[in-house]
């Protein structure tokens, strides 16, 4: 595939629940990464599950930092990625955030609680994709805002 043209793919057919299948589609290992479910992949929308532990990296003070729900989000594009490249037999190549835009935390969440991130992906260009996320327990929206990540470059581009 070439970086210059957007990723399309078939949506994921059913949620994937299991910790350790989710993971092995991004890069980030335990322990930052920031992933239990898979709840939704398409061409425009993806969205995941993280249940808040005494055990993840940004947990402090009985709460998941911001910088956890910024790295959530972040993953939540990963996912996507490693599920597009998942498809076609081949290994997604690493991303980086470029820019963080506009984020709003209302609230952090508690240990016990379950956060999903669902990002809609608003551009995507030359391995540049800009989003917009909100993360919710529940119905209650505690976060937004925008990211853009980029894709390393690899030898095949």
């Amino acid at each position: 595939m070439s970086s210059d043209t957007p990723l399309s793919f078939s949506p994921l057919a059913a949620p994937i629940t299991d910790k350790d299948s989710t993971r092995v589609l991004i890069p980030q290992k335990d322990p930052v990464c920031m992933l239990d479910q898979l709840l939704r992949a398409d061409t425009e929308i993806t969205r995941t599950r993280l249940d808040i532990r005494e055990d993840n990296f940004f947990f402090e003070n009985g709460k998941l930092s911001e910088s956890g729900i910024i790295e959530n989000m972040a993953q939540t594009i990963a996912i996507r990625v490693g599920y597009y490249y998942d498809s076609i037999n081949k290994t997604a190549p690493k991303g980086f955030i470029g820019a963080v835009r506009n984020m709003k935390i209302k609230r952090l969440p508690k240990l016990g609680e379950s956060i999903e991130c669902q990002i809609k992906v608003e551009q995507e260009i030359f391995g540049v994709t800009m989003v917009s996320g909100q993360t919710f327990i529940g119905d209650e929206i505690i976060a937004s805002g925008t990211m853009k990540t980029v894709l390393e470059k690899t030898q095949s581009d």
